[in-house]
């Protein structure tokens, strides 16, 4: 055992001179928002239950197979059902997604996540904080691999769905703040990320409070995407109708939870646009009565104006029905605004909790 520590000590610090923590971590952030966006991808083209086993492929490791295939490995595993029959057949194009999805996430993404954990932890010069931040990055990327294989097991309940967009964006929030961290460590956490410490006593918890309503507004949606029926719940009868009004009317009455979750969605979301709506004056009254916080007023301001626009974005989408259905490609930009204003909230939180009151405790 003693022999093998040596080349394996020398193997980690060669990793350390090879390997840059910071951009690795940023590589990671980018790498995430590509693989929610194959995420949503694999939703509007209903490919979510195309690789019906995991982590192989109808048996295999491959993506080009054909109708005869699937419908011999069906016939071989008669305990496994697809939702919409055993007798449902995906295309190569619809396999090819989830294809990707589990290759970036799990041979690529995951791997670089271990890297960075090793040379991390590794490094006498990072703060334990750097290295807290790590292990939970490490924890959470397991974490997201065993819900995802949770819901290809249960072939893409909504719940399955939310839980694994939430468990995605924590990963992603995670990333943000291990490279807050590593920034911090080497003196060199940007202007635009320096919030004052004497905001974040009243601020945080009111950011806090802000994302977290954000994130419910993100799991309606995505239930609301993924419940059969749902997108039709406020009616196809054009604008003013079926928006901004629903079936005519602003508050229908609900007789079907799941069919009519779409004006639940949008309950969610005019009130937490109201929120942030009203939390973006009083951060400017506050800074036009002379306290600091042009940082947070500027981070807060760009996330209500993102918010915003994806409300319209919604709109647009119910407004683009068709004869053969819905502009589904406005279903992902949707679900993808919506993941931007939650971290850019999230991201405020963060800074100003995590850092700035940190900080200030020293």
């Amino acid at each position: 055992m003693v022999i093998l520590l040596g080349p394996i000590r020398r193997s980690v610090e060669k990793l350390s001179d090879v390997v840059n923590p910071k951009k690795t971590t940023v590589a990671l952030v980018i790498l995430t928002v590509i693989v929610i966006g194959i995420g949503g991808t694999i939703r509007i083209y209903d490919a979510g239950e195309s690789c019906p086993d995991w982590p192989t492929c109808f048996g295999t490791f491959g993506f080009d197979i054909s109708e005869d295939e699937q419908g011999e490995w069906w016939a071989a595993n008669p305990e496994e059902a697809d939702s919409r029959g055993s007798g449902h057949r995906y295309t190569s194009f619809q396999i090819f997604t989830e294809w990707i999805h589990r290759l970036l996430a799990g041979a690529i993404l995951g791997p670089l996540v271990i890297l960075n954990w090793i040379v991390i932890k590794s490094d006498d010069e990072r703060s334990s904080r750097s290295k807290r931040a790590a292990v939970a990055s490490l924890i959470l990327i397991l974490w997201q691999g065993a819900v995802g294989w949770l819901t290809v097991e249960l072939d893409n309940e909504h719940w399955s769905v939310a839980l694994h967009l939430g468990s995605a964006l924590a990963f992603m929030l995670c990333l943000i703040w291990l490279w807050m961290e590593l920034c911090k460590d080497d003196d060199e956490l940007p202007n635009w990320l320096t919030f004052d410490p004497l905001l974040a006593k009243k601020w945080g918890p009111i950011l806090g409070w802000m994302s977290l309503g954000t994130l419910v507004t993100l799991f309606s949606g995505a239930f609301v995407s993924t419940t059969p029926g749902a997108n039709y719940g406020c009616g196809i009868g054009g604008f003013a109708e079926s928006w901004p009004l629903c079936n005519g009317v602003f508050f229908p009455t609900i007789e079907d939870w799941e069919i009519q979750s779409q004006i639940i969605h949008r309950w969610l979301v005019g009130a937490i646009g109201a929120f942030l709506v009203s939390t973006s004056y009083m951060i400017r009254k506050d800074c036009s009565h002379g306290q600091g916080g042009t940082v947070l007023k500027t981070w807060i301001f760009a996330a209500t104006l993102i918010y915003i626009a994806n409300v319209a974005l919604g709109g647009l989408y119910i407004l683009s029905w068709e004869s053969d259905g819905f502009f589904e490609f406005l279903s992902l930009a949707h679900l993808m605004v919506a993941a931007a204003a939650f971290s850019t909230l999230a991201t405020a939180w963060l800074g100003l909790t995590v850092i700035a009151m940190r900080d200030s405790s020293h």
